[in-house]
Formats: structure tokens, C-alpha cells, sequence
């Protein structure tokens, strides 16, 4: 009866102030069915009726963050935000990138990428118009252009320009407003001691002990903001049927699966920029670059934007210029230019569109190796006929070898120019490996599956810069998976939730340096310290007592991930200060890990089990003595096990750390799912209409041009 009465208000509501045309014709028509615990599953005849509808169903649960988004790509999000926005919307200026896809869109993009870029457009102009109580009309009418735009700003700060340009434009001498927030921080909405990183791991039948193949979608992002995940499904007469998550303002899957296939990104950082020192002809007011012996004209465009600044909109506007490397930056240190990947690239929802339809891993590589749109990021596919895979994806530009370019670089030959693109099959990936196994965490992609099948270093330029970095989670998952060459369900679902330091990791290393190097040299209470922490057995439960003292000195040493280089110097001091914290907010320096590393969400928190760079992967934040635990904010968010039988039936199990409602406390999705991705279980959210109905919370159909 409650249910039946939830749908019939939602009926009502949605009769008197539903807006547009009716089905068929050029208008949209999706219908969106909430299962118990909120998530929209999306229903239409077109791919551009499924993407209307996530956009109006996503509006619903997060206006807000969507329209931060829709102006950060625009570069005027300052107007709204102040500030905090200036550097996101100058970096989107100056580059330039979003204005090339602002001004060649309707030349350009193609059609399949404008119908859902205009559908989802559409989506958020209908909400919009249904709510005038709220704020959204100061930025209406959001366009297929804004969409497009997105997917060509957001990507670079996931392998690092915008830290290459905070690094040069930190001494700028022309600049009327600077501000002290970072680039990152501004576009993504992200603290810079956030690693934006993941785990992805899959099995084919082969290792696996019932004949399965499974894949776990394991992206590790901030809780909240702009690059949080959000769960939906998403199916359509023309061929997408895909349970997953996108970011706000995303038309699509960016991971998830279905019945046929699934995969999973990790963040990867390939040598995707290159910084020029130019020959100008002014060092304030440059006009001119040299290049080869000739002088060349600089473009040159007025940019402006305007920050909203104690209620008033400030102005600010500046001269941009451009080289044939790409945007230049003056200052103090010099005029400098960079060439970025993604500068001129239309093909990202293309490709995005493909790996949505993709039935079989052969598919989804042949969308990669067709369009290579996407920038950077690794990704694991498997799918239901036994196929796994990796790839380390990268835009890679072609260049003359022999220079160091991890250094800046001359900008007045042409010889240090890119020379095209590399082919996509250049680049590392392991497909259909014999081992049965990939695992991703960020790590080197020398180390994803077997030691028979993985890529071989010598077998790529310098120039890629292929990841050095092993992480803990790397480790650990070789470590299972290697090891384990008949692998049950249970035993992936554990491995995934690995919450376990390699005895190889940092903070092993840590804790055998503080015993070597400061026992003979230390008071008793000190030592008591590095007794403790050399007591951990490097397990990051909730229960144990041993991990607080060990897993913030290392943060505190180390970095957020603990991936820093251990300092001797600063490790007696970091310990003590570790100890002292502890002692403010508990009143011991044996605290449970669960009592001071909590998930919070309104004014309930649970206890965590898992730790910055373990598989169950936790980063937590906050003043212990005010708030007498620190509270996760990264890591583990929304989490996907895809898995096929060999009889073609299949199971997906998501979990998400909130709830659908990212941003409504008072809706009973707000924190719905805290508690069991807590426990580490999971929900099976219904792929069939007719399960699907009979938990439903709401069934209702929205329409509009």
C-alpha cells in the first residue's frame, strides 16, 4: 500500500508540471524507476532518451554539484562560488581547450555524441523549469556544448597539468587576481592531499574455482564534489544496458557493467605534457616567439571571467597567448609554453558511447584504438564469455627521443615538437592473459598479471614515462591473486576488501626504520612509541590497536597514501606528534583503528576497517582533539562485482558510501547505504523490470524537447 501510494503521488507530481512534447517526434521521453534504495534506472527508446533522463534523475539528487560543473566548463564558476572557482575558470580560459569545442561543435562532434550531449542538456533545462524555487536559472540554458566541454577540461587534472601549471605560473609577474587555492583543488573540487587513484581486478574462468569470470569496479574518489561517483542504470532500445557511475554532468557510463561486459578505471600518469622555455621578443609584453631562427606571431585573446567577491562580481580580464606548442604563461622565471593531450579532441563521448555498447572485451578495445580519446587512465575489462583485460591508456604523443622531459625543454627548435600521436596497440596491455589474472592499483603496468604475461620494460620509449610507482595495493593484489590460482567467489569478494600491509610496503619500511635507527637513542616514553608501532602486524581492522599510532605516523611522514619518501628526520618528530594527538582525542595511544577512523555522514558514523593504500582503501581526515576521530572523505566510494557464470546467467553487487541523495539530509537515501558499506556488504540492485517493481520507491516518466 505504501508503495502504491508513493507512486500515485509521484504520478500527480508529475502530471502537473511535466513540461515538453509528448513520445516520439524530437522530443525526449525516459522513464525512471527508483529501486529501494533511491538509485534511478533509466528507461527510453533512444540512447538520448536514456541520457535525458539521468541527467533530470542526477538534477534531482544533485543540483547543485551538476551546476558547478556545467560552469566550470564554461569558466565562470567564480560567479557562483567566489574565489575558490577563480583558478578553475582561468585554467579553462587560458588553455583554451573548451573554447575550441564551444566554438567547432556543431562542425565537428558527431552525431551520435551531439543527440546525447543535447539530450542530457535537455534533461537539466527540464528539471530546471520544474523547480523556479530554486537557483538554477541564473545558469540556464545549459547546452550540448557545456557537456562537451566537460569531458575536455576535467580529464587533465587526472594526469597532472594542472599541477604543472600551478608550478609555473606561481610567480607570474602580469596577472591582476591570483588566488592561493590550486588549480586541482579549484576544477575537480578535490583536497591536493587526495591521490585521485583505484583498484580494478578480474579473473577469467581459468582462475577462477567455479568456472566464473568477475571483475571488481573499484575507483577510489573523493566522498563528495565534483568528481564523486553517482550510481544509475541506464538502458535503451539502441543497445546500452549498464549499471554503474559517472561524475555530475557526465551523459554516460564512465564505469560499470552489464550483462555482456564490464570494466573498471584507475587512475595512471603518462607523460601527457611538455614544458618549452621560448625565445620571446619582450619578457613582460611578448608578441613574437622564435622558432628554427624565424620569428612568429603569438595569438592573442582577451579572457575574462568575473568572481564573485562580498556580493559583488569582480571583473578580471587579461591578455592570453598562444604558441604553436600551446598556451603561454609569463612570468617571472621566464615565457614559458606547454603542449597538453586533449587540447583538440571532439571524440570523447564517442568513445565513451562504444565501451557503453560494447558487448566483448574485443569490442570495447576496438572503441579505444578507433577514437583514443580518452587522455590517461589504466582500465581492466573482462566479460561474460571469459575475456580479461588490461590497458595502460594513455593519448600518447609522438616524439623525438633523446630528450629529458621531465625537464624543461627548449622552445625555439623544432625538433622538441610532437610529431603525432603514438598507435594505441604501442602501448602496454596484457589481453587474455594465461595467468587468468590483472590487477590495477595505480601502479607500474609492468606488474598486472603473471610474471609470462606482463609487459616487458624494454619494450617502450622513454618518452612514455610508464609508472614506476608500486603501491601497497599493488603489492597486496599480487600477491593474492598471484598466489591464489583457484579463486571462489568468497576469496575475490575478501581480496577486494583486503585491508592488509605488505610486509614489502612503506610503512613495514617505516617501522623497521624507526626501531634501527632511533632505539639506542631515545628516552623510555619514545621508546615505548617505537615498541608499539613495531608491535603492528600491519593489519588495518577495526578492532586492532596497534594501527593508529603506525598508519598516522606514516601519513604524517609520508603523504596522505604513504607513497613518499621515508625521512628519517622528520619520523622521531612525526611520532610524538602522532602519540600526542592520539592522547588529546582518546586518552591512549592504543585506540581501536574503529574508533578513530570513522565514516560520518549528518550525525551518525561508523567504524571502518581499512587504511590510505590498502585494497579496502579508507582516507580519512579532521582534528582528532576536536572531534575525537578523523572521518573518511576518500577512497573506497562506489563499488561494482560484476559476475558471469559460464551458463550466461550473471550478478552485479554495488555498494555506494552515502546513498543516492548526495545532497538531501532530509531523504531517507542520504545515508541509506553508510552502514553497509561500513560492514563491507553489498546491495544487488534489480537488472529485471519485473523485480525491479516490486521494490520501486518511485516509477515515473519525464519528457521534454
Amino acid at each position: 500500500m505504501l508503495r502504491s501510494l508513493a507512486l500515485a503521488a509521484s504520478a500527480i507530481a508529475l502530471a502537473s508540471c511535466a513540461t515538453g512534447t509528448s513520445p516520439g517526434g524530437s522530443g525526449y521521453d525516459a522513464r525512471i524507476v527508483r529501486d529501494a534504495f533511491g538509485v534511478p534506472h533509466i528507461y527510453g527508446k533512444r540512447n538520448a532518451d536514456v541520457a535525458f533522463g539521468l541527467a533530470y534523475a542526477h538534477a534531482e539528487d544533485d543540483w547543485k554539484t551538476i551546476e558547478e560543473v556545467i560552469r566550470s566548463s564554461r569558466g565562470t564558476l567564480a560567479e557562483i562560488v567566489g574565489e575558490s572557482g577563480a583558478k578553475s575558470d582561468e585554467f579553462v580560459l587560458a588553455l583554451g581547450a573548451g573554447a575550441v569545442v564551444y566554438r567547432e561543435y556543431d562542425t565537428r562532434i558527431s552525431p551520435a555524441a551531439k543527440a546525447l550531449a543535447e539530450g542530457y542538456a535537455a534533461g537539466l533545462n527540464t528539471w530546471c523549469g520544474e523547480h523556479p524555487e530554486t537557483t538554477c536559472a541564473r545558469s540556464m540554458p545549459v547546452t550540448g556544448k557545456d557537456i562537451a566541454s566537460g569531458f575536455v577540461t576535467r580529464p587533465m587534472s587526472f594526469y597532472g597539468l594542472d599541477g604543472e601549471i600551478d608550478a609555473l605560473v606561481s610567480g607570474r609577474a602580469n596577472m591582476e587576481m591570483s588566488t592561493k587555492t590550486s588549480t586541482r583543488a579549484s576544477l575537480t573540487d578535490t583536497a591536493d592531499d587526495i591521490e585521485l587513484g583505484s583498484n580494478a581486478l578480474a579473473v577469467a574462468p581459468t582462475r577462477a574455482a567455479d568456472g566464473h569470470t568477475r571483475l571488481a569496479v573499484n575507483s577510489h574518489q573523493p566522498y563528495e564534489g565534483r568528481v564523486a561517483w553517482y550510481e544509475a542504470r541506464m538502458k535503451s532500445e539502441e543497445g546500452i544496458d549498464m549499471l554503474g557511475a559517472m561524475f555530475p554532468g557526465t551523459p554516460l557510463m564512465l564505469q560499470g557493467a552489464g550483462p555482456n561486459l564490464g570494466w573498471a578505471p584507475t587512475v595512471n600518469k603518462p607523460d601527457l605534457f611538455d614544458t618549452f622555455k621560448l625565445v620571446v621578443d619582450d619578457d613582460v609584453y611578448p608578441t613574437k616567439y622564435r622558432m628554427d631562427g624565424q620569428w612568429k606571431e603569438l595569438t592573442r585573446r582577451q579572457i575574462s571571467y568575473k568572481v564573485l567577491k562580498d556580493g559583488a562580481l569582480v571583473d578580471v580580464e587579461r591578455t592570453a597567448r598562444w604558441s604553436e606548442h600551446g598556451p603561454v604563461f609569463v612570468t617571472e622565471k621566464g615565457v614559458f609554453a606547454v603542449s597538453f593531450v586533449g587540447a583538440n579532441e571532439f571524440e570523447h563521448i564517442d568513445q565513451y558511447l562504444a565501451m557503453n555498447m560494447a558487448k566483448t572485451v574485443d569490442d570495447w578495445r576496438a572503441a579505444q584504438v578507433k577514437y583514443n580519446a580518452v587522455p590517461s587512465v589504466n582500465y581492466v575489462v573482462a566479460d561474460s564469455k571469459g575475456g580479461i583485460a588490461y590497458f595502460w591508456n594513455a593519448n600518447m604523443p609522438k616524439r623525438v627521443e633523446g630528450w629529458d622531459r621531465r625537464k624543461i625543454l627548449p622552445g625555439d627548435i623544432s625538433e622538441t615538437l610532437w610529431k603525432g600521436w603514438e598507435p594505441v596497440e604501442a602501448l602496454p596491455a596484457v589481453i587474455k592473459p594465461k595467468s587468468g589474472y590483472v590487477v590495477s592499483a595505480n601502479h607500474s603496468p609492468l606488474l598486472t598479471s603473471g610474471p609470462d604475461d606482463n609487459p616487458k620494460a624494454e619494450n617502450y620509449p622513454a618518452s612514455f614515462a610508464l609508472d614506476t610507482l608500486v603501491t601497497n595495493r599493488g603489492l597486496r593484489a599480487q600477491e593474492l591473486f598471484g598466489q591464489d590460482t583457484s579463486i571462489t567467489r568468497d576469496e575475490f569478494l575478501a581480496y577486494k576488501m583486503d585491508d592488509w600491509y605488505s610486509v614489502d610496503s612503506n610503512v613495514a619500511f617505516m617501522a623497521e626504520a624507526l626501531d634501527v635507527e632511533w632505539s639506542s637513542k631515545v628516552d623510555a616514553d619514545t621508546q615505548k612509541l617505537i615498541d608499539h608501532v613495531r608491535a603492528w602486524d600491519g593489519h588495518a581492522d577495526r578492532q586492532n590497536r596497534h594501527a593508529a599510532l603506525a598508519i598516522f605516523t606514516g601519513q604524517a611522514i609520508m603523504g596522505s597514501q604513504i607513497h613518499g619518501a621515508y625521512d628519517d628526520d622528520r619520523a622521531l618528530a612525526a611520532l610524538k606528534q602522532t602519540a600526542q594527538q592520539l592522547i588529546a582525542a582518546t586518552g591512549r595511544i592504543d585506540p581501536e583503528w574503529g574508533e578513530v577512523s570513522r565514516l560520518k555522514r549528518g550525525d551518525k558514523s561508523w567504524a571502518l576497517d581499512g587504511g590510505p593504500d590498502t585494497l579496502r582503501a579508507v582516507y580519512v581526515a579532521g582534528d582528532l582533539a576536536a572531534d575525537k576521530y578523523r572521518s573518511g572523505r576518500a577512497g573506497d566510494t562506489y563499488v561494482l562485482i560484476a559476475d558471469w557464470a559460464p551458463d550466461s546467467t550473471y550478478t552485479l553487487d554495488t555498494i555506494h558510501q552515502y546513498g543516492a541523495a548526495t545532497l538531501d539530509a532530509s531523504s531517507p537515501h542520504y545515508a541509506d547505504q553508510a552502514p553497509l558499506f561500513a560492514e563491507e556488504k553489498y546491495k544487488r540492485p534489480p537488472m529485471d523490470m519485473g523485480a525491479l517493481l516490486k521494490e520501486a520507491t518511485r516509477d515515473y516518466r519525464v519528457s521534454g524537447n
